[in-house]
């Protein structure tokens, strides 16, 4: 009977032992992590957690603790070591696989983090912060295929990665591809005798890791009352040159003796990509028309900037138009919903005034840029089969042609082109 007593007795107090040791280690670990994290007091912190660990050596969040205190003092290797040894033990510790990943693609061990990844997939942690650790590797390699096959995957499965799809729209213009095109569009409005416009392009675009060079030809025809008025040829030039892993310039030149364009257009934009989908563009044009009167010359000043929200793009351009004393404002924002790739999307366009980026109405610019004009329109585009490319555009334009006199400008466009 003494023996059954003393057994329960001595089961008891051990109970009490351990329950306290539980209470203190839990207490200790609180008071750790509030150094570490309140306090910023790193030194105290890993005093405390080597206590803990002496205290209860199987207790491994004190470990997760000094892995953290030697992660923030940048002593990474030490950081690793308190880090895998929680994951060798118990890898329910989820959130550990996110602090030891960082720090092994900081040591530049790709292949372990790899491996760690690929553990932190099978402990179902997640996935989208795992693509992003695979896509640092991918980055180190510096093979700019395997990143846009990565990023096109990821895309299809997780639309709404604004920074992936910044980045995938512009790895795509990196590579080999010409394509050949035409585009036309057709204006009507709803003044009685005027119009409708014709307006027909030719195009051959070439892409290279480089860049991109564009020629164009363009034919315009403009009718009143079944006649036409006024028709003629304009020849542009175009290319965007990549000046860095993420920005890029635009050049583009137009030339036409005919009236019904511009005798010469001249632009430049600098665009640059920043952090979180951000993008910002730079530019000036130069627009000479030859009108009877005699030469007019408007420069523009541009500025631009651009969101991607997950699988949309929002653009915002200013143009600030000169002639002489006088300055006119125009706006343009445009909106692109992005079911694919960078061809693949539905747009929406709205805006103010009269640019000279405006082709349709480029002739016009002179007698436009100085009154009042709303537009809006749909659009959408698609790639088929990976090499046609379609496009199609309704525009509506409450245009002043005249101070104090409006008209209704009805625009259709269509795109078409062959990639090889």
């Amino acid at each position: 009977m003494k023996k059954i007593v003393f057994s329960i007795l001595f089961s008891t107090i051990l109970i009490i032992v351990v329950q306290a040791q539980q209470v203190d280690s839990d207490s200790l670990l609180i008071q750790a992590y509030k150094e570490f994290n309140e306090n910023k007091n790193t030194e105290y912190a890993k005093k405390l957690a080597w206590k803990g660990v002496s205290i209860a050596p199987n207790y491994l969040d004190f470990h997760v603790l000094l892995g953290r205190v030697h992660q923030r003092e940048s002593n990474l290797d030490s950081a690793s070591y308190f880090f895998n040894y929680v994951l060798e033990r118990n890898k329910e510790y989820k959130e550990v696989f996110l602090y030891l990943i960082p720090i092994e693609l900081s040591l530049k061990k790709f292949d372990a983090a790899q491996q760690t990844i690929n553990e932190a997939r099978i402990n179902q942690i997640d996935e989208q912060k795992l693509l992003r650790f695979e896509y640092e590797i991918l980055l180190e390699k510096g093979d700019q295929r395997d990143e846009y096959d990565f990023l096109n995957q990821v895309l299809k499965n997780y639309p709404d990665q604004s920074e992936f799809r910044q980045r995938f729209n512009l790895l795509e213009s990196r590579f080999n591809s010409d394509r050949i095109g035409v585009n036309y569009s057709l204006t009507g409005f709803n003044r009685e005798g005027v119009g409708p416009w014709h307006l027909l392009g030719l195009q051959y675009i070439r892409e290279r890791e480089w860049g991109s060079l564009i020629g164009r030809v363009n034919y315009a025809d403009r009718l009143s009352a079944g006649q036409s008025i006024n028709n003629g040829v304009q020849y542009e030039l175009e290319s965007y040159i990549f000046t860095g892993k993420n920005s890029y310039s635009y050049l583009g030149a137009a030339y036409s003796s005919d009236f019904v364009f511009p005798n010469w257009r001249l632009g430049y934009s600098y665009y640059k990509n920043f952090v979180n989908g951000w993008e910002g563009e730079l530019g000036i044009r130069y627009t000479l028309v030859t009108p009877p009167e005699g030469n007019r010359e408007f420069k523009s000043g541009i500025i631009g900037i651009g969101k991607y929200i997950g699988p949309a793009w929002i653009n915002l351009r200013t143009f600030i138009q000169n002639e002489e004393d006088n300055f006119y404002p125009a706006f343009t924002l445009t909106t692109r919903y992005f079911f694919g790739g960078r061809f693949d999307y539905v747009t929406f366009i709205g805006g103010y005034g009269t640019s000279p980026d405006e082709r349709t109405t480029l002739g016009q610019f002179d007698n436009r840029v100085a009154l009042d004009s709303y537009r809006v329109g749909v659009g959408f585009y698609k790639t088929f089969s990976d090499k046609i490319l379609f496009g199609i555009q309704f525009m509506y334009n409450y245009q002043e042609y005249f101070p104090g006199l409006t008209q209704s400008e009805y625009e259709g466009f269509l795109n078409l082109q062959y990639r090889f």
